[in-house]
């Protein structure tokens, strides 16, 4: 309503909501904080998990490089233990002490000058040392009862990697890999083992790491006993054999990664480990979860620093523009008081123009009725002067004034919507062209008329008087567009709608457009054309109610009506009807076909009216039934409940009392399910609620015919 009084001043009314930009900007605000909060925490996530993902093919390619080096270094190990069994042969301790000046010369041109080497020596079936690569000759020593003897002499021929020790002649930090010699009869005749220095592997380690304190690279056994590590541990502490890494190295898995916390120094660790070749050595690669976390929170600390600068912007210009805004509505509320009285005087000249209008089309109808009445009094006095002698011509002008009345009724009724619909099936094919004098009368001689009918156009359901009207009502407002003449072009064709801007649900229509090529009309009288008493017409020159009774007619029948022009071009009328189909039988028409199944004998007429009861009760008279009339429905449901059976009870809707005619029809229905009941009304409210009862129903005014096809008397 506020709307339409500010475009009705001569200056618009800004239309400004405060409250909702300042939402907005309060949205603003949120979605600036909570925005690059979330991005921010989405790139920090990401960047962590990145950086987890980088450092694990670091750590694995660290692996690999560990893997190949140790796989190189022991498979030159194998060949020269091999090289030294094969020289020694089926040789017994004896026979090795006899050459140890030879084989002392052939195991330093063996070892050569490999630095991981430490020394290379020959022990007997007893754990002497017979030869020796570092001394000659080979000094007096036994290591019987060493770890690393008694598993080559128990594994031979395969090698036994024995745990880190302190070499006493090599005076170095050493493991070894140990060979078990046997005879031709099996018998056991010494070991060939070689020394490593852990010194060489850590060295490589430490030129893999760079350095970095952050990383770690070992070599394991596979029963979890560690050989070389860098950096070293700390005071020589010694890992647990018992953690996740040495029990994947007991399941035998190739390589792998796994997140552990060490039982040494507990830091947590990424691990990469590789199985190195054949051998019962794993290579592991170790990455501190520290380090990654540390360099990842600074470098988020730095993109965090780096988006605060541009969102402390964005804030700051936010709290200025709600400080300007609410300055603003100070002073937009100051205005609005200022011309708050002339909107308000403006408002009040408005609704006495809309009471005018009220006031005109009341005395309009007032005095159309008073026309009527005047002609049927008229009438009515000439058949009483006559002693209704000769009353033909008198009669039928009566019946043209009622005719017109109800005309008239049907138009005011169809634009309130209480107007009780006679819908049935319609023939567009056979119905427009049998229509189509008339409405070539209404455009007159000016304007031609023309029909474009597509083939097999499907039929609608629709009040065919209201239909005729609607298309009436367009051919006169197009005559009145085209005083000059014109043409006028009536095309109907079959439309499926799908997502159309009608608002319809989407299906099977029948479209008529109705169009004229006249002056038009501006775009802001197409958009209030449907509404009721507006017209832009001169005084005395219509009502208002044309359009508005046209798109009435199409939202009953359960359609809609559009309009398009353009001033200067013409306009076109669209009427969108649902397309009807065939249905075998309504509950309405079973109850009717019941009610005349035979002849009827008391009639209970239930009329508030005293004189539309008369003459109706006059009609069934004539047609042989004996009537009793009620006054309401509260009366006629006592004389239904006290036993008394009629062959037909005929009631109107409206009534005064606590029940109408469609509860008296629900109570029959439900007390007396035999008992046939119709309904008589002129108004279409609650039509729906009578027509689900499958009672028939009779639209006022109806004629005798109706009456009689409903009772079907015997005279």
């Amino acid at each position: 309503m506020q709307r339409a009084e500010r475009v009705a001043v001569d200056f618009p009314m800004p239309s400004r909501n405060f409250a909702a930009t300042r939402r907005m900007l309060l949205i603003v605000l949120a979605v600036s904080i909570v925005f690059p909060l979330a991005c921010l925490a989405g790139y920090g996530y990401f960047d962590y998990q990145r950086r987890i993902a980088d450092s694990n093919d670091m750590i694995d390619r660290l692996a690999r490089v560990s893997e190949e080096q140790a796989v190189k270094v022991l498979d030159l190990n194998q060949q020269m233990a091999s090289r030294v069994v094969e020289l020694l042969g089926n040789s017994d301790e004896a026979q090795i002490r006899a050459r140890q000046q030879e084989l002392h010369d052939r195991l330093l041109q063996i070892g050569g000058d490999f630095p991981q080497v430490s020394s290379i020596y020959v022990l007997g079936a007893t754990g002497d040392l017979l030869v020796s690569s570092l001394a000659y000759p080979a000094p007096s020593m036994s290591i019987e009862q060493r770890e690393d003897f008694r598993a080559a002499k128990a594994m031979r021929p395969q090698p036994y990697f024995s745990l880190p020790m302190y070499g006493t002649v090599s005076k170095n930090h050493v493991f070894t890999t140990a060979t078990g010699r046997s005879g031709a009869d099996g018998q056991f005749l010494g070991v060939v083992a070689v020394a490593l220095r852990n010194e060489y592997f850590a060295r490589f380690y430490e030129e893999l790491t760079n350095g970095d304190s952050s990383l770690a690279l070992a070599l394991y056994r596979q029963d979890g006993n560690l050989l070389v590590r860098y950096p070293p541990w700390a005071n020589g502490a010694k890992p647990t054999t018992q953690s996740a890494f040495t029990q994947v190295m007991r399941d035998r898995q190739l390589f792998g990664h796994i997140r552990l916390k060490s039982t040494v120094d507990g830091v947590e660790r990424l691990v990469a480990f590789r199985r190195v070749g054949d051998y019962p050595l794993y290579v592991m690669s170790a990455y501190a979860i520290s380090s990654i976390a540390a360099a990842w929170r600074q470098h988020f600390i730095l993109m965090a620093a780096l988006t605060a600068v541009p969102c402390i912007a964005i804030w700051l210009l936010v709290f200025y523009s709600l400080r300007q805004l609410e300055g603003e509505r100070r002073a937009w509320e100051r205005w609005q008081g200022e011309v708050a009285m002339r909107l308000s005087a403006e408002a009040s000249s408005r609704q006495l123009q809309r009471m005018g209008a009220l006031g005109n089309l009341v005395a309009n109808v007032a005095h159309d009725f008073n026309n009527l009445l005047m002609v049927v009094s008229a009438n009515t006095e000439l058949a009483r002067i006559k002693n209704y002698n000769n009353l033909e011509k008198e009669v039928l002008a009566v019946e043209r004034a009622t005719a017109t009345a109800e005309s008239l009724t049907r138009r005011l009724l169809s634009v309130a919507r209480k107007q009780p619909l006679k819908q049935e099936q319609v023939e567009l094919a056979r119905w427009l062209p049998a229509a189509a004098p008339l409405i070539d009368a209404a455009l007159g001689d000016t304007v031609e008329l023309a029909l474009n009918m597509v083939d097999n156009v499907w039929p609608v359901l629709a009040d065919p008087t209201d239909l005729e009207f609607a298309i009436m009502n367009l051919a006169v407002n197009a005559r009145d567009a085209m005083p000059r003449g014109g043409r006028f072009v009536i095309r109907c064709q079959n439309n499926r709608l799908v997502g159309s801007d009608t608002l319809l649900p989407d299906g099977e229509y029948v479209l008529i457009a109705c169009s004229d090529d006249g002056e038009g009309m501006p775009e802001a009288v197409a958009r209030r054309a449907f509404e009721p008493l507006f017209t832009t017409k001169l005084r005395g020159s219509g009502t208002g109610l044309g359009l508005a009774q046209v798109l009435s007619m199409c939202e009953q029948a359960g359609g809609t009506a559009k309009i398009d022009s353009v001033p200067g071009s013409g306009t076109t009328v669209r009427l969108y009807l649902p397309r009807h189909r065939e249905r075998t039988a309504t509950a309405s028409a079973e109850a009717t076909q019941q009610s005349v199944a035979g002849p009827l004998g008391v009639v209970l007429l239930v009329e508030d009216n005293e004189d539309v009861a008369a003459g109706v009760a006059a009609v069934l008279e004539t047609f042989g039934c004996e009537v009793r009339h009620e006054p309401s429905a509260d009366q006629a449901l006592d004389v239904l409940t006290g036993g008394a059976r009629f062959e037909l009870v005929l009631s109107d809707i409206q009534m005064p009392g606590k029940l109408n005619g469609i509860d008296l029809a629900e109570k029959v229905r439900s007390a007396w399910p035999s008992q046939k009941i119709a309904l008589m009304t002129g108004y279409a409210d609650e039509l729906d609620r009578a027509r689900r009862l499958g009672v028939a129903i009779l639209a006022k005014p109806f004629n005798i015919d109706d009456l009689h096809a409903l009772v079907a008397c015997e005279p």
